[in-house]
């Protein structure tokens, strides 16, 4: 099949008023499709799911390790966060070590959209910063590895140093040619691959030993970050913090813009890619939770599955009028 298949609905009454179709692949550690519904080879931007083959150059180049970076920092670099103090102070802290300061980000400002910073942003009559920005752990990483290689400033361009090392890297572990990149919200480049090439991407980092090498060890500390720190990743409230609390065993979750997610799983050495066509987090977010209570990480009677999966959706007085719940591929 190559078109998008339906992945979420939202039932209003008898039957479905919306439909989110989709793609998503699951592959083992030898990179083959366990399953997949919709196209694997459908051709994607992966966009924030990608920022752990992102952060690999961090590890690999030796510069994690010469500034000394924590898996509270490492866990940064894969994350798309909140903006909120715990986010924030942390990222100040990491580009103070580096003699930085926000005028050399290249990610732009955005209101967090934590609430308690952003209200006390808008009470004080203060603007945001670039710290702000839920990119900014990944640009934190960028900056590191830029000052390990001796690059320039700008090191967000497609042929900059830090960015030839991260499309290397990507293409490495994807094992595809990249075969065209987007601009990201950050203002980073983003490589596109197929949803197969992602989920493969992921089985190798759910594979990886730490004995097996310089990537596969960097891969492992990588997720391992994510897992040990899931509130720096997302933040409270966000679908991939409270998931990866919620589920059983070790798995590292992240999502994407235009309703990208991936999940890595460890402990069964394998890889999830999805993607909503149309863009919706809300299928996503329903579809991510549905494949993990499908390969039975994720209890489906959770209060988190049950805030993303079969959730009931209610109106102003509180009557519950309909409910977000997996299509029949994924029930």
């Amino acid at each position: 099949m190559t078109h998008p298949i339906p992945l979420t609905e939202i039932w209003r009454g008898p039957r479905p008023e919306s439909v989110h179709l989709g793609h998503a692949v699951i592959c083992d550690a030898s990179g083959g499709i366990v399953e997949a519904w919709g196209n694997p080879e459908e051709v994607v931007l992966p966009r924030s799911s990608s920022k752990m083959l992102q952060a690999l150059p961090l590890i690999t180049s030796g510069a994690a390790h010469a500034h000394g970076l924590t898996s509270e920092q490492l866990a940064l670099a894969c994350a798309s966060h909140e903006g909120g103090e715990i986010h924030t102070s942390r990222v100040r802290r990491w580009i103070d070590g580096l003699d930085l300061t926000d005028y050399d980000f290249r990610c732009g400002a955005h209101m967090p959209w934590d609430k308690a910073a952003h209200k006390a942003l808008l009470c004080s009559g203060t603007a945001p910063c670039q710290l702000h920005n839920n990119c900014s752990g990944k640009h934190a990483g960028f900056l590191t590895l830029n000052r390990h290689l001796g690059g320039g400033p700008d090191y967000v361009e497609p042929d900059h140093p830090v960015q030839k090392a991260v499309f290397d890297a990507f293409e490495e572990i994807t094992a595809e040619t990249s075969p065209y990149y987007g601009i990201d919200g950050c203002s980073a480049p983003n490589p596109a691959c197929t949803l197969h090439g992602m989920a493969r991407a992921m089985a190798w980092f759910a594979a990886a030993s730490e004995t097996g090498g310089m990537v596969e060890n960097a891969a492992v500390q990588l997720w391992q970050a994510m897992v040990a720190h899931p509130e720096l990743v997302a933040g409270e409230g966000r679908a991939c913090t409270e998931l990866m609390r919620a589920c059983s065993e070790p798995v590292a979750l992240k999502t994407g813009a235009e309703a990208f997610f991936i999940a890595i799983l460890p402990q069964r050495k394998l890889g999830v890619a999805l993607k909503i066509a149309d863009g919706g987090t809300r299928g996503a977010e329903c579809a991510i939770a549905s494949i993990l209570v499908r390969l039975g990480v994720l209890d489906p009677d959770h209060p988190t599955a049950r805030k993303f999966r079969n959730a009931p959706i209610t109106n102003w007085r509180g009557i519950e009028t309909g409910m977000i719940k997996p299509a029949a591929a994924l029930a």
